[in-house]
């Protein structure tokens, strides 16, 4: 199968999709983290119309994220943009897609998730309510629910690269979606 992981710098779904024998690369406009072969380093809309039989995007949700909601007033262009780029990624040409971002406006704009998740429901101990928004795909079945929920994430200590670290993906969770997504079909 050829997967296009969107918006990926740190190559934790993209190597999930290839250590199960598929074809998947990762595009960011940051160099990625892992591998240099397999990233696009660039512009996802210079190669989503691939082929590819699986996207899994995760859009940037600076914008988006109702964390953020008390900057909303502030950014409302920004907000627009960010939009307009989460539609243009779900309506690709792509049989199979999955968009992750976290609690956003993208439900209240765009369409409510089909799936909110956990860390903790696929072997991390920690909370971070991440919601996927699905087209032709499953919801993701838990596959190791843990105790000893923290939310480490959201207490992160303020750092130049904390943006980076809030937005990776947790190995568990891609694995899973490796797993429960990477069948063809």
């Amino acid at each position: 199968m050829r997967v296009l992981v969107a918006c990926e710098y740190s190559a934790v779904v993209r190597d999930a999709f290839r250590a199960k024998g598929h074809v998947a690369y990762s595009c960011d406009l940051l160099p990625t983290e892992g591998d240099q072969d397999g990233h696009y380093h660039g512009d996802v809309f210079d190669i989503i119309d691939g082929p590819w039989d699986l996207m899994v995007a995760h859009p940037p949700c600076t914008h988006l994220s109702v964390s953020g909601a008390r900057w909303f007033k502030d950014k409302l262009v920004e907000q627009a943009e960010a939009l307009e780029f989460v539609r243009r990624l779900l309506d690709a040409p792509i049989p199979r897609i999955a968009l992750e971002n976290p609690i956003s406006i993208i439900s209240s704009h765009i369409r409510k998730p089909d799936q909110i998740i956990q860390p903790w429901q696929f072997g991390h101990g920690e909370t971070k309510a991440t919601c996927l928004w699905l087209k032709g795909l499953p919801k993701l079945v838990p596959t190791n629910i843990v105790e000893g929920r923290e939310a480490r994430v959201h207490k992160m200590a303020p750092s130049p690269d904390r943006w980076k670290e809030r937005s990776r993906t947790f190995k568990g969770i891609a694995e899973a979606m490796a797993d429960q997504w990477g069948i063809e079909g």
